[in-house]
């Protein structure tokens, strides 16, 4: 019974530079060490809780601690992707990043991934997602085809799923009370007095076109009588503004000028008949 011959095959394997196979080495290698010294050197979750309290009560962490944008009508807020990179550092043992997998110019579509990992106890978390090269304007989407715009699409894209595996692998008390140490920290105001925070703020606002009424009517109520909590909200409102998650027209809406205050309560006004 003849045995069939195999034929040869015709495509060749696939060969891998040799910068990619000593990079994968290393990279192995990186891996290996970090699980080694994370058991050798396990965190000490006292020392962690206290260092993470004393960085919140930091004024520049607080004030970049919080996010704020505008979706459907709605306001979301939430914990930035500047104190999960904070807490990661002082939970210690954590390793997190951002990869662009894959790039797709002719789709214009990188795919990415990011991931979160705490090396000691293997707790991961990653989500691999596919960001568009455009980005959303008043006239409608606008295709990128420059390197820096594409980089700082995948980037801010990135960073909010970045945020979320960190906090995924976080011990959920330990988020939680830095988040409440950082909205008292925007409450003390770093020891100024009220007063003195309230005449910042106002001034801090003009500087970027919003005066102290659009303030006030976005507060319902006087500079005189905002509170703590107020002026707190006020910088979250501003460092958002600053990261463009959010307009001063959004957040501070200019008042409507009626016909009448235009033209000094003449408009539209029927004519007076002398004879009558």
């Amino acid at each position: 019974m003849n045995q069939p011959v195999p034929l040869p095959s015709t495509t060749a394997p696939a060969r891998i530079g040799q910068g990619t196979a000593v990079e994968q080495s290393r990279a192995a290698a990186e891996v290996q060490a970090a699980v080694v010294v994370a058991q050798q050197c396990p965190r000490n979750i006292q020392a962690a809780v206290a260092e993470m309290r004393e960085s919140c009560k930091q004024q520049g962490l607080a004030e970049r601690a919080f996010f704020r944008y505008s979706r459907g009508g709605q306001t979301i807020t939430g914990a930035s992707v500047h104190l999960a990179r904070e807490l990661a550092r002082v939970w210690g043992n954590v390793q997190y990043g951002l990869v662009e997998m894959r790039r797709d110019d002719e789709y214009g579509q990188s795919e990415m991934q990011a991931f979160a990992w705490d090396v000691q106890t293997n707790s991961r978390n990653s989500s691999t997602f596919i960001v568009p090269h455009r980005r959303d304007t008043k006239n409608g989407p606008k295709q990128l085809t420059d390197m820096r715009d594409i980089y700082e699409t995948n980037s801010n894209n990135g960073a909010r799923r970045v945020r979320e595996a960190i906090f995924a692998i976080l011990p959920p008390w330990f988020v939680e009370e830095a988040k409440e140490l950082c909205n008292q920290t925007l409450r003390d105001g770093g020891g100024k007095p009220l007063a003195q925070r309230i005449a910042d703020a106002i001034k801090t606002f003009e500087g970027i076109g919003v005066t102290a009424d659009r303030i006030e009517n976005r507060l319902d109520r006087p500079s005189t009588k905002w509170t703590e909590h107020d002026v707190a909200q006020l910088i979250v409102i501003y460092k958002s503004i600053q990261r463009g998650e959010v307009t001063a027209e959004d957040e501070f809406p200019a008042p409507r000028v009626s016909a009448d205050e235009l033209t000094g309560g003449k408009a539209d006004k029927p004519a007076t008949d002398p004879t009558k």
